[in-house]
């Protein structure tokens, strides 16, 4: 590993973003122009389930015995 890559742990900081996060949270980096449309995490949230709550719901496919 070159030099300016190494981590220098005494100088790492925690994450101060953590307490935020719910347990099995996931976090996801939303472009630009899609994030201006959203003002909360919340109303991100919001479209996707209306989303899924619009389509049908799965069929689920039996094995075929061989």
């Amino acid at each position: 590993m070159r030099a300016e890559y190494r981590f220098e742990y005494a100088k790492g900081k925690p994450n101060r973003f953590a307490s935020r996060m719910e347990k099995g949270a996931i976090a996801v980096i939303l472009d630009p122009d899609i994030a201006s449309v959203f003002r909360s995490s919340d109303a991100v949230n919001t479209f996707p389930r209306s989303f899924l709550a619009a389509m049908p719901a799965p069929r689920h496919m039996r094995a075929k015995a061989g």
